[in-house]
């Protein structure tokens, strides 16, 4: 198994000559029928809706479709090629890792199967020395590769690299046991979101959203069966009430005041004890998580707090 980063270096030594498999694209091999185009071949490719694919994420491609299918293609959308065939077990492990990530990248790329037994000559002029092989080949010539079977994380690298040397923004694609999870909090199921945040930081500790996630969970139990007006009401009251300002600043957040929320701990922060001040600035910390860092009113809250610290 070989990094794919490693791989390219395979180009440098000109190893693939793709103006040879222009030739062969455009001459079928003896006793090769050239058939109808692609697009009119059943069960030939999957569609998908992806801009610039031509509405096609998978295809099966010959030498006599290489020239349309591979090279014409890869000037508006990065192809990935799949060098398998059926004898070959790795490929059986790869191909089905390729092909739910060509769904899920909703036409970003084009997967391209080509069955080695079949099209010798494309191999051979690809040098294909094992499969499975993966090429991936961008306005005409191709700028990554490698060999073997890769974990599905190190696949998604692959094809992020080779998005970004097209130039070709990634969509997003959902994460279903994050998006399990969000459904859960929203259904206020707040023992499964939470079990549902923890095995996505177990498995990706740091994760942002999970993170994010995790703090709404303690942020709604903290509020659960609370009247917000009532809160609200108490803090005005008391303003020197520590309790009741962290429940008040709960309640804002969860109204969507989040600003007036910060306001409130930052000023908290300024008047009160030492002994009480770290209370209230990781309370005021728990809400930030909640929003996340890149929320611009998260980061002007970061100050001044930091400003009322010291």
């Amino acid at each position: 198994m070989s990094d794919p980063r490693e791989s390219q270096s395979i180009f440098t030594r000109g190893a693939v000559d793709l103006s040879g498999l222009g030739r062969v694209a455009s001459a079928p091999a003896a006793g090769q029928a050239a058939g109808p185009p692609p697009e009119a071949a059943p069960g030939g490719m999957a569609p998908a809706a992806g801009p610039g694919s031509g509405g096609v994420i998978h295809i099966d491609v010959t030498e006599a479709t290489f020239q349309t299918e591979v090279l014409e293609r890869s000037l508006t959308t990065p192809v990935v090629i799949d060098f398998w065939a059926d004898w070959c077990g790795p490929c059986k492990q790869l191909s089905p890792v390729l092909e739910k990530l060509a769904v899920e990248y909703a036409g970003a790329w084009v997967l391209a199967k080509i069955d080695v037994d079949a099209n010798p000559r494309l191999a051979q002029m690809f040098r294909v020395q094992g499969i499975p092989m993966v090429f991936a080949v961008v306005g005409g010539q191709p700028v990554n590769a490698f060999t073997g079977v890769l974990p599905e994380a190190e696949v998604r690298q692959f094809l992020e690299q080779v998005l970004q040397s097209a130039g070709v923004a990634a969509p997003v694609v959902e994460d279903p046991q994050l998006a399990e999870a969000d459904q859960a909090l929203i259904s206020g199921d707040l023992d499964t979101a939470e079990r549902a945040y923890q095995k996505i930081l177990s498995e990706a500790p740091g994760d942002p959203a999970a993170e994010a996630g995790m703090a709404h969970v303690a942020l709604a139990r903290r509020a659960d069966g609370v009247d917000p007006a009532a809160a609200l009401a108490a803090a005005r009251s008391a303003p020197d009430d520590l309790a009741g300002q962290l429940l008040a600043a709960d309640v804002e957040v969860l109204t969507g005041q989040a600003e007036r929320a910060y306001q409130r701990l930052v000023e908290l922060v300024r008047r009160s004890a030492p002994d009480d001040r770290k209370r209230v600035r990781e309370h005021l910390v728990s809400l930030f998580a909640v929003a996340g860092p890149d929320d611009p009113a998260v980061a002007a809250a970061r100050r001044a707090l930091a400003s009322a610290l010291f």
